[in-house]
C-alpha cells in the first residue's frame, strides 16, 4: 500500500482551503428530501445533486484542485483516461486555465459525453475497451511529452478536491449520521470520508458499486487491488475493473462497508429519481438510492442518512430504454400479436377497439411470415400503452370478446 495514504492525515482547514479555493467554479449542490424514498426506506433520507453539478458530476472539484496553482506559462497540457465525467470536469477545468488537454476515452463511451469533453475544447482519443485501457494510454502520452497525468481517483490532490462534497454535506444537514456513495475507483468515497473524518467524525460512510463491476468488496477482504475480469454495468461512470492503491487503503480506513446492487434494481432507481424527485441521473448516480429501496443498506436508525447523486450525464436514449422497462415491468405496456381479417378495414376494426377501451397503440407492425395464416388472414403486432396492469387486462377482454385471439409476446 502507499505510503503517501497511510500517513496522510486530513486537516479540516487544509480541506476548506482547497474547498474555497474552487469556489467561483464549483456550486454547492442543493440537498432534496425526498418523502418517498424515507417512507419506503423507514428512515430520514436526503439526497445530495452533484448531478446538478457543472459539467454534471462531482469531477469538477477534484480536477479544480489538481490544477489549482498551474501556471499555464510552465504547463505544457494535462492528459487523462475517463469514460466520461472526469474527461469533461478536467477538459472543463482547464480550459479555465488556459491549458491544452487530450482525453482518452472507451471506444464505446456514450456519445454525449464525448461530445460534451470536445465541447470544452479537449481533444478526445477513442482507445480500448475500459477506462483501464485509457488510463494506460494516458500515461504513455504523459510520458512521452511531458504533460500533466491527472488520475480520476488515485491522486491525493484530487481527493482533496472531493472532499468539498463531505464539507458541504456537514453544513447542510445538520443531524448527519450517515452517507452512501458511489464507488467507482473510490476518489469521490475517499473525499468524503476524509472530510467527515477531519470534521470529527461520527458520520458513518457505506459505498455502493454496480455488481457488474465490483472489485472494492474482494479487494477490502484481500488488502490488495483486485481486478474485475469482464465488467458489464449499465452504470458505466463507475466502471472501474481495479481499485487505486491510495483509494483502497483510505476506503478500508474510513469506509463502513461497501455493498453491490444488479442493474435492474440501478435502472428502477433511476426511474424512481425522476418520478419522485423530478432528477435525472446516470446509472452510476442512481446505486445508492437502488441499495436503500433493495434493502442492502439500510438508512441510518437516527439522524438523517444522506445519499450522493454523483452524476446526470446520462445519453437520452438510454433514459428513455430505462423507463420504457419500466413501464413494461409494471404493466403499463404490452407488445401484443393477433390475426385479423386481411381486407380493407381489418386493422382498423382492431385499433378501434383498443382505441375505445383507453388503450394508446405505439407501434404497429404487419407480421406475415413465419405465422401460419389462413389466405385472408394477416398477423399483426402492437405495441399498447396501458393504465396500469388492471387496465390492461381489461384491454385483452375487450379484444377477446370481439372474437380476437391475442398472444402476449411481452408483460403488460
Amino acid at each position: 500500500m502507499s505510503n503517501r495514504a497511510s500517513s496522510w492525515q486530513p486537516g479540516l482547514e487544509e480541506l476548506r482551503s482547497i474547498h474555497a479555493a474552487a469556489a467561483e467554479t464549483v456550486k454547492q449542490t442543493p440537498v432534496f428530501s425526498l418523502g418517498e424514498l424515507s417512507r419506503r426506506c423507514g428512515g430520514t433520507v436526503v439526497v445530495k445533486a452533484e448531478n446538478m453539478q457543472r459539467t454534471g458530476s462531482f469531477k469538477l472539484r477534484g480536477s479544480l484542485a489538481k490544477l489549482a496553482g498551474r501556471d499555464p506559462g510552465n504547463c505544457p497540457g494535462v492528459v487523462a483516461g475517463s469514460a466520461g465525467n472526469h474527461g469533461q470536469a478536467l477538459a472543463y477545468a482547464a480550459r479555465a486555465r488556459d491549458i491544452p488537454c487530450t482525453v482518452f476515452m472507451p471506444e464505446d463511451a456514450a456519445i454525449s459525453k464525448v461530445d460534451a469533453v470536445t465541447a470544452f475544447g479537449a481533444e478526445v482519443v477513442l482507445e480500448g475497451s475500459a477506462i483501464d485501457e485509457c488510463l494506460r494510454a494516458a500515461r504513455r502520452l504523459a510520458d512521452e511529452e511531458g504533460l500533466l497525468f491527472v488520475h480520476p481517483f488515485d491522486d491525493l490532490d484530487v481527493i482533496r478536491g472531493q472532499a468539498g462534497v463531505g464539507l458541504e454535506l456537514r453544513e447542510q444537514v445538520p443531524d448527519l449520521t450517515k452517507v452512501i456513495v458511489p464507488v467507482g475507483g473510490g476518489g469521490l468515497v475517499s473525499g468524503i470520508a476524509a472530510a467527515l473524518n477531519a470534521g470529527g467524525g461520527g458520520v458513518e460512510v457505506a459505498g455502493v458499486q454496480a455488481a457488474g463491476c465490483s472489485a472494492f468488496p474482494a479487494s477490502i477482504e484481500s488488502g490488495e487491488p483486485e481486478t474485475v475480469a469482464q465488467p458489464s454495468t449499465i452504470a458505466d461512470g463507475i466502471a472501474v475493473k481495479r481499485p487505486g492503491e491510495l483509494t483502497l487503503e483510505l476506503v478500508r480506513r474510513w469506509v463502513e462497508e461497501v455493498v453491490t446492487v444488479d442493474d435492474d434494481a440501478i435502472a428502477e432507481a433511476m426511474v424512481f429519481l425522476v418520478e419522485y424527485g423530478k432528477l435525472v441521473t446516470e446509472g452510476a448516480g442512481a446505486v445508492g438510492i437502488a441499495a436503500l429501496l433493495t434493502g442492502a443498506l439500510p438508512p441510518a436508525e437516527s439522524g438523517t442518512t444522506a445519499v450522493v447523486l454523483s452524476g446526470g450525464n446520462v445519453d437520452a436514449h438510454v433514459l428513455a430504454e430505462v423507463i420504457n422497462r419500466h413501464q413494461t415491468g409494471i404493466g403499463r405496456r404490452a407488445r401484443l400479436f393477433s390475426k385479423i381479417s386481411d381486407r380493407p378495414g381489418g386493422l382498423v376494426d382492431f385499433l378501434q377497439i383498443i382505441a375505445r377501451a383507453g388503450g394508446n397503440v405505439l407501434d404497429v407492425t404487419h407480421v406475415r411470415d413465419g405465422v401460419a395464416l389462413h389466405v385472408r388472414e394477416t398477423g399483426v403486432e402492437v405495441l399498447v400503452e396501458s393504465r396500469s396492469e388492471r387496465h390492461g387486462d381489461e384491454l385483452l377482454r375487450r379484444l377477446a370478446d370481439a372474437g380476437y385471439e391475442v398472444e402476449e409476446i411481452g408483460p403488460h
